[in-house]
């Protein structure tokens, strides 16, 4: 690949091609003051939003790719973009590992699970400047905002259009004196600025408090690599695991000491380059399908386009509905920390199940499925709504498998009335949430 020099660091070829129209930059972030507890919750909190609106945003991008040359594309086109969903799913899973990690370093120090987050697209205030989210298909303004949130600290290159006004019109003040006792939120313009700034606090608080002192939280309720599956999942219990969590975040990210070839960054720019190679050939070519990002009902601020298909917006609730079921179940697998392991473990299958049983395949099917007639073309997609302000955190142990079990059986019923009424196939995926309603009943009995 060729490149061009910016500072005394090489480009490659993607990243040249970048800087023909936006700028890059290489830059020393400022740092950040974290010197109690609640400081670095508030932190680790921060970055658990970061996760998931990250993951979020692939997930909505992998399942808007294409899957037959039925749909405009050659074979040779399509064995790329099925190269491309392979990678972004990837990258989302890891994106899940970093949320679980988060959620092992907020119980290490004695908080809870946070799987809270603001709605998409985030408010521009949320966030500091140029921390922005939106749901949009596989593209290239895809890949360049991908590109811009996994790039490594110290390079700076512009958003991808669209994204880089919303934030100068947003100014961010939130400067933290030492000393202070309220935590503020901070400015950080990377994720591995971010966590770089959470091993620092870790590291203070250690320094004041002692190991013993600082990581009060139960191990037992952290998620472990036996329920999961991820070999990094490993528990927080000391500033060393606690420092590994944070270096597995960001060298899966940025890539370890700079060489990011491997990491996200390095990822998203061999597919950003291939992609340029590929519509170079071919100029009309188009690897997702149109899928727009909308909601059933309005709730950001400004809200995105309501979805005007009656059955498309049925399924978009079904979705909604499973997502909320597997952020709950989540929760609770954090809080369920006393007794047996054989309950955690149902939790933690049930999460998993219903990742690859309901969210993968409504996500797709909702961007095959028209988005109304007021937007003509344009396909669906999963709206990860958020429903009302809540923590998903089930506090009660009875209730919370009662509840869990409940609207399992509910969304159950739901999908196989959206099929009799609209002849949409679902049949499949409520019987599949039933049996994951089976095994939290069996489950919520022997507690």
């Amino acid at each position: 690949m060729t490149g061009q020099r910016s500072g005394d660091v090489a480009l490659p070829h993607s990243i040249a091609h970048l800087t023909a129209t936006r700028t890059c930059r290489f830059e020393t972030e400022p740092p950040m003051v974290i010197e109690h507890r609640e400081a670095l919750a508030f932190m680790l909190q921060e970055a658990a939003e970061l996760e998931h609106l990250i993951m979020c945003q692939y997930l909505f991008a992998a399942f808007s790719l294409k899957r037959s040359t039925d749909e405009g594309v050659t074979a040779e086109q399509l064995e790329a973009i099925d190269r491309w969903r392979r990678t972004v799913t990837r990258v989302a899973k890891d994106e899940m590992l970093h949320l679980a990690l988060v959620q092992n370093l907020l119980v290490a120090i004695g908080w809870g699970p946070h799987f809270e987050r603001p709605p998409l697209p985030a408010p521009a205030h949320h966030f500091p400047p140029g921390v922005q989210f939106e749901l949009m298909p596989f593209g290239e303004r895809a890949l360049r905002h991908f590109l811009f949130l996994e790039r490594p600290e110290g390079i700076s290159i512009d958003d991808a259009e669209g994204f880089g006004a919303v934030a100068r019109a947003q100014p961010y003040s939130a400067h933290v004196e030492e000393g202070e006792i309220v935590p503020h939120p901070q400015e950080f313009a990377t994720v591995g600025h971010l966590y770089r700034a959470i091993a620092q606090g870790l590291d203070r608080l250690v320094e004041k408090h002692g190991e013993s002192r600082v990581f009060v939280g139960p191990p037992q309720a952290q998620a472990s690599s036996a329920a999961f599956g991820w070999p990094e999942l490993t528990p927080v219990l000391d500033l060393a695991s606690a420092r590994a969590a944070c270096d597995t975040i960001v060298e899966q990210g940025e890539g370890a000491r700079g060489d990011w070839r491997d990491a996200h960054f390095g990822r998203f720019h061999d597919i950003y380059d291939e992609l340029l190679l590929i519509t170079e050939r071919d100029p009309d070519f188009a690897p997702a399908r149109p899928a727009l990002a909308g909601v059933v009902r309005p709730a950001a601020d400004p809200s995105p386009p309501l979805i005007g298909d009656h059955t498309t917006s049925h399924v978009a609730d079904l979705f909604n509905v499973t997502y909320e079921v597997l952020l709950q179940a989540l929760a609770r697998y954090y809080v369920e920390a006393d007794g047996s392991d054989e309950p955690r473990g149902v939790l933690a299958d049930v999460a998993v199940g219903i990742m690859f049983d309901a969210i993968r395949p409504l996500g797709e099917l909702l961007t095959t499925m028209p988005f109304g007639s007021e937007r003509p073309g344009a396909t669906a997609g999963p709206t990860f709504e958020v429903f009302f302000e809540s923590g998903y955190v089930l506090p009660h142990r009875h209730a919370a498998w009662v509840l869990l079990e409940e609207r399992l059986r509910e969304a159950a019923e739901f999908a196989r009335r959206i099929e009799h009424q609209r002849g949409t196939p679902l049949a499949e995926i409520a019987q599949k949430l039933d049996g994951h309603a089976e095994r939290i009943a069996a489950g919520g009995s022997a507690t």
